[in-house]
Parts: C-alpha cells; structure tokens; sequence
C-alpha cells in the first residue's frame, strides 16, 4: 500500500474505525510507527510539528526520512504536517512532497484566522494538498489554550464553509501533552458537530484520553485521533529501564532499540483499539 493520501485515509476511516495519527521525533519513533501499522494491518499518519522541526532546526533530513519509510512497507502512511503556525512552512513541506498538512491560526482573532486559512487552503488545493485546521483552542497546546475550551458547533459550519479545509480539529475536552489518561470528552458535542460539518473532525490530544473514552469518541463522529505523548512516554520507560538494567551502557542501539520496540506495539495495541467501527 505504501505511501497514501489523507484524502484517502479519512475515507476509508470512516468506514474502519478512527485513524491513528501519531508524532514522529526521531527516525525511531517513525520507524517503530510504521512497524506497528504493519502488526495492526492498519493504516497510520506520521505526524511532523512545528515544535519537532524547530527541535531539529530543518523540517527536510525528518521528512525526508518518513517519506522513504512510508515507501517501503505495505501498511497505508500518510505523511502530514502538524500544527504549522509558519505559511513558509507549509510550502517547504508540500515542496518535499508532503501532501497533508494542519494549518493552525487558531491563536489569531477569528476573521484573520478565517482569513489565513482561507488563502493557504485555496493554495494546497491547488497543489492536491488536503488541509486540517482549527477553529477556537484546543486545551492545554504550549498553555495557552484552556482545557475547557469548546468548539461551537455553528461557529465550525460556519468556519468549514468559509475557509473550504478539509478536516477541523475541535476542543472536546481533550488537553495537548498529558502525561495521565483521564481527560472527560464531551461525547454529545463530538455527536452533535460532526452532524454540523460534512468534513472529519480531528481529536487532538488523544494521550491523555483513556481507551473506553478513545472508542467512544470514534463511535461519536471522530476520524482522525492524534496521539504524541502517550508513545514518548512508552518510549522513555523502555529508555530508562535499559539504561537501570546496564548503567555501563553507552551505545544508542542498545537502549533506543527497545524504547522503538515498545513504541512499536503501543502503536499496534492503539491502531486494534481504533478498529472499532463506529
């Protein structure tokens, strides 16, 4: 199946089961990403922030590598740009061949945010780009936003119509970079807007909702389900005991290897998890 677009991916979501979407750091966690998409017999997105290409100080030597591996295996990968505040960004991304993208003005006013992603969806379509955006805040992204933020349902068909994205991530209840599974979704708000939008709603913030709560939010009208912290924390687990098992221990392999082993079945167990049909 190799590389696919999101455009895809989302249609055959919806009739599967939620689309994991996970975040990519390093070449290991791709690697271990893709190796569980392979287990599970499901298809997944390598996600690449703004945060991580700052993080690296170039988006090309990570992207690039995600495409290559998304190339070689036979599971479905979708490559997508996440949270990108910079329009450069989304240009050099698409430039390298990435072909999905999030563009994020949700911390400007909300007709500059109507505004801007309006012109850069305009621009992705015409390259054959899909394009995910937000309208108000998700909770908790670089604390900013609040954790109780809503969106509202007439306020996001509004904002659909107007600005022509092709998925909207919306503040349910879930809060970005939770290190505890415990967050309260709002179950008939997720019902009662993906009644309201005729495109896939988007759960940012997945870590921190437990299993029963993941499935719910599927059954109720989510597609895509973004998930980063959960599998950092996998990894650094598998990281630490490696290192407390040989404190002599001094050669990357030796420790990163079982750290992308464990994220490889987290990200299996997650992907059967979202094989529920809603």
């Amino acid at each position: 199946m190799t590389l696919v677009s999101m455009f895809d991916a989302v249609q055959d979501a919806t009739r599967a089961g939620g689309l994991g979407a996970f975040n990519v750091i390093s070449i290991e966690h791709a690697e271990a990403i893709v190796a569980g998409a392979e287990a599970a017999g499901r298809p997944v997105v390598l996600q690449l922030s703004e945060n991580t290409v700052a993080y690296h100080g170039s988006l090309a030597p990570l992207a690039l590598a995600c495409l290559s591996i998304a190339s070689t295996t036979n599971a479905p990968v979708v490559v997508h740009l996440d949270h990108a505040v910079s329009v450069g960004l989304v240009h050099q991304a698409v430039g390298l061949g990435i072909s999905s993208v999030m563009y994020d003005a949700s911390a400007l006013p909300h007709d500059a945010n109507v505004a801007a992603t309006t012109d850069v969806a305009a621009w992705c379509h015409s390259r054959g780009v899909f394009l995910e955006a937000e309208l108000g805040e998700v909770g908790g992204k670089d604390g900013v936003h609040a954790p109780g933020a809503r969106t509202d349902p007439v306020e996001a068909a509004a904002y659909v119509e107007a600005t022509h994205v092709d998925a909207l991530a919306v503040a349910v209840g879930s809060s970005h970079a939770m290190d505890t599974r415990d967050a309260e979704l709002d179950y008939g708000l997720i019902r009662v807007l993906a009644a309201a939008v005729d495109v896939p709603l988007v759960l940012h913030g997945a870590s921190g909702v437990p299993d029963a709560g993941i499935v719910a939010a599927v059954s109720a009208g989510v597609v895509k389900v973004n998930i980063a912290t959960q599998l950092n924390k996998v990894m650094a687990g598998a990281v630490r005991e490696a290192l407390a098992a040989d404190p002599k221990l001094v050669d990357p392999r030796k420790y990163l290897g079982p750290g992308r082993d464990a994220v490889t079945a987290e990200v299996t167990r997650l992907l059967e998890l979202l094989t529920v049909s809603p």
